[in-house]
């Protein structure tokens, strides 16, 4: 399966501005510092979040896909990839940058099938950066195709109707499990590192508006969790209306070591602490940056 044709936008270059931490709230010294310290602590990264549609950057709401619409930034008027992740490197030296390509996710056939081009364009500029890809894989072949650039991949699991699809997949760590010849259950092995999903695969538990979308054993059977797990709460994502608390907290409760990332609804610095304080080791974020809440400005405020 051969890259698609898509459009690359155009080539630029991010600046290198202090590591300087900020948030839109009312007790501006006190959030500075907070957020200072969370962005600045080895456990807790913040995550860029880039959604790709029919060539542009779109803001993501509610998950509703047929409705995405071409976003606004209020960091530059682009609507194209790399000019956007320029835009967003200007903020913040971020080191990692999750990216939707909703083409590929919803396995549209008008006009592009995907962004690998796109994508292989933002590789090429900032290598130093380490590419989340979500890219609706539920194939082997598209596995193998994806797996050429070079990212780390996304397995979402809205895209397995049943586990026998998920496991058709040729992404587990076959020796992370035994097959038990009793009760025909996976057994552990308590000698190779947990987690089936191999380790540079990231798992996404995907919460839709109405519930969760997926093979329930990826839900509920926590030996399925690689060492990245994702909590996408759709419903929340560019409400700027704050996060689901009670799944986060859930999922968290649940994971036995391996790292829980938040996506949905975070708003400003305060989200971001609560999420520290739960135990999440990352946060995915794009409205929260692109409408200044966590603006360039006020980091560069904190960094005099």
């Amino acid at each position: 399966m051969a890259p698609s044709a898509d459009k690359d936008s155009g080539k630029s270059s991010a600046h290198n501005p202090p590591p300087v931490i900020n948030s839109h709230t009312n007790n501006v010294n006190g959030a500075f510092t907070l957020l200072g310290s969370i962005l600045n602590d080895s456990i807790f990264k913040v995550i860029p979040v880039l959604d790709l549609l029919n060539g542009v950057v779109v803001c993501a709401k509610k998950g509703d896909r047929a409705n995405y619409q071409a976003i606004q930034s209020q960091l530059t008027q682009s609507v194209q990839a790399l000019d956007i992740v320029a835009a967003l490197l200007d903020i913040y030296p971020f080191t990692t940058l999750y990216i939707a390509d909703l083409n590929a996710i919803q396995k549209l056939s008008t006009l592009a099938h995907h962004h690998y081009s796109v994508i292989a364009s933002i590789r090429h500029c900032y290598p130093h950066l380490e590419l989340w890809v979500d890219a609706g894989i539920s194939t082997q072949a598209e596995l193998d195709m994806w797996q050429k650039l070079n990212v780390r991949l996304i397995i979402g699991s809205e895209n397995f109707t049943n586990i026998d699809c998920f496991n058709s997949l040729n992404i587990l760590n076959q020796e992370s499990f035994l097959k038990d010849s009793f009760n025909q259950d996976f057994v552990k092995k308590e000698s190779v590192i947990k987690g089936a999903l191999n380790k540079d695969l990231i798992l996404s538990l995907d919460f839709m508006p109405d519930g969760y979308r997926g093979p329930l054993e990826l839900l509920n059977d926590t030996r399925y969790w690689p060492q990245n797990v994702i909590v996408m709460a759709l419903k929340k994502v560019g409400t700027n209306s704050g996060m689901d608390i009670a799944l986060t907290q859930k999922i968290i409760a649940r994971a036995k070591g391996s790292d829980v990332i938040a996506a949905g609804g975070i708003r400003d610095v305060n989200d971001l602490f609560l999420l520290k304080k739960q135990g999440a080791k990352a946060a995915l974020l794009a409205t929260a940056l692109h409408q200044k809440q966590i603006s360039a400005e006020q980091l560069h405020i904190l960094a005099a």
